[in-house]
């Protein structure tokens, strides 16, 4: 009954451990910070019970290696109890804390609408066998080619396309993943809060070419933004 309770207790230790849990290190985007305290506190939880789990498998393997035929197990009813709380609270844990993630709209923006009083940069980004365009319909619809410059920490909102077959949007950095289906406009949000360069590519194989669709996306600071939107307004 001890060794139960104190599994039980390590269990729930961890599982605290791992709510109040954050990266100490700076994120570029409020996407890729949600993302990766998601995974930070799962990976607080997984630990110990890998550990646990090895622990028992050795313990087994060193005990019976001698035995030349394995013995019928009893009915240990205290032993089921345990591990179906334990269970219990592990898909618990795990279901808060990724409900809690995926209900942000910095993860998973639904829709296509647009709100304008947060002051929002739109990019459109179209992909095309073999590479991007990207628009910038608020400002003229002016287009960057496969460049996106952006402020920090303003909303960015992402309209992703195609004008032939599926490609995918990705930047890794930023927490950014979007499908970019031919006649359908998929919309992603996020904050960009690190400046800096960030590589962007296409992620479905779409073509010999496919492997040459890169794109950056360059978070720099509000007055650097405003004299790039002038540059380019003004070259039109």
């Amino acid at each position: 009954m001890r060794k139960t309770r104190f599994a039980l207790a390590s269990l729930f230790a961890a599982v605290v451990m791992a709510l109040v849990a954050t990266p100490a290190a700076a994120q570029a985007s409020t996407t890729v910070e949600l993302i990766n305290q998601l995974n930070g506190k799962l990976l607080y939880v997984a630990i110990p019970i890998t550990v646990m789990v090895e622990a028992i498998l050795l313990y087994t393997v060193i005990k019976f290696r001698n035995s030349e035929r394995a013995l019928p197990t009893r009915e240990n009813r205290r032993l089921e109890i345990t591990w179906t709380i334990a269970t219990a609270i592990i898909l618990l844990f795990v279901g808060v804390a990724s409900y809690g993630v995926l209900a942000n709209e910095d993860v998973t923006y639904q829709g296509n609408d647009i709100d304008a009083d947060n002051d929002p940069v739109v990019v459109t980004a179209e992909a095309y066998q073999w590479g991007w365009n990207m628009y910038y319909p608020e400002e003229g619809n002016f287009t960057s080619g496969s460049e996106i410059v952006i402020p920090k920490d303003r909303p960015v909102y992402f309209q992703v396309t195609s004008q032939d077959v599926i490609h995918g949007f990705a930047v890794p950095e930023l927490g950014l993943k979007q499908d970019a289906m031919p006649g359908k406009m998929n919309t992603i949000r996020t904050v960009a809060t690190e400046e800096g360069t960030y590589q962007g590519y296409c992620t479905e194989y779409c073509g010999v070419a496919h492997s040459q669709m890169y794109f950056t996306v360059e978070v720099v600071s509000e007055e650097e933004y405003q004299n790039w939107l002038d540059e380019q307004q003004s070259s039109e």
